[in-house]
């Protein structure tokens, strides 16, 4: 069962702190802007980083900075999809090149995560390309599964789509209580 309490808008795991900043905060604008560069060196296209900053601020989202030793490190965010479904998207999911290896995008989807289940998420549905192999093992490694694409205009070639439940069901918690009493 999910925890109740409010999320906080630090999340801190080692040398990695998020922190919950707006869409259109200069730390987030600057690693947009290389989250865009990188996707175009890597596909030769990228969806544009330009949004309305409201579509990741409360009610409709929420976005996050996550900093290494005090420097921007990477970027990520969601925004509700179906809201009636209790699905958000996570979008603009980013570390810096020099900042991969620090569990920065593991630090940052924990954060989201918890942000998303204590604002009424059961489900959390995202996108990457086939080339990212780093994010494609991360998404494996934590629980996201892969689903069919869920934006009909994605090229199947590239577009890879995961989904993971943030409801955890009775027999889970069960299941972990009798494994951390044995």
């Amino acid at each position: 069962m999910r925890s109740h309490r409010p999320p906080s808008s630090i999340h801190k795991i080692g040398e990695v702190e998020v922190i919950a900043r707006a869409y259109d905060h200069p730390d987030a604008v600057r690693l947009l802007a290389a989250f865009y560069q990188e996707q175009v060196e890597r596909y030769g296209f990228a969806d544009p980083v330009e949004a309305d900053p409201a579509e990741y601020a409360h009610p409709h989202g929420h976005f996050v900075v996550a900093y290494h030793r005090g420097a921007p490190a990477g970027c990520g965010g969601y925004r509700w999809y179906e809201r009636t479904a209790g699905t958000i998207e996570i979008k603009k999911l980013y570390a810096l090149p020099d900042a991969r290896g620090l569990s920065i995008g593991s630090t940052i989807l924990s954060s989201l995560e918890e942000h998303a289940g204590a604002r009424g998420a059961r489900r959390i549905i995202l996108e990457t390309g086939v080339r990212n192999h780093a994010a494609i093992r991360l998404f494996h490694a934590i629980g996201y599964r892969p689903i069919a694409r869920y934006v009909a205009i994605r090229d199947p070639k590239i577009n890879r789509a995961f989904a993971k439940s943030l409801v955890t069901s009775v027999e889970d918690v069960n299941r972990n209580a009798l494994q951390g009493s044995a």
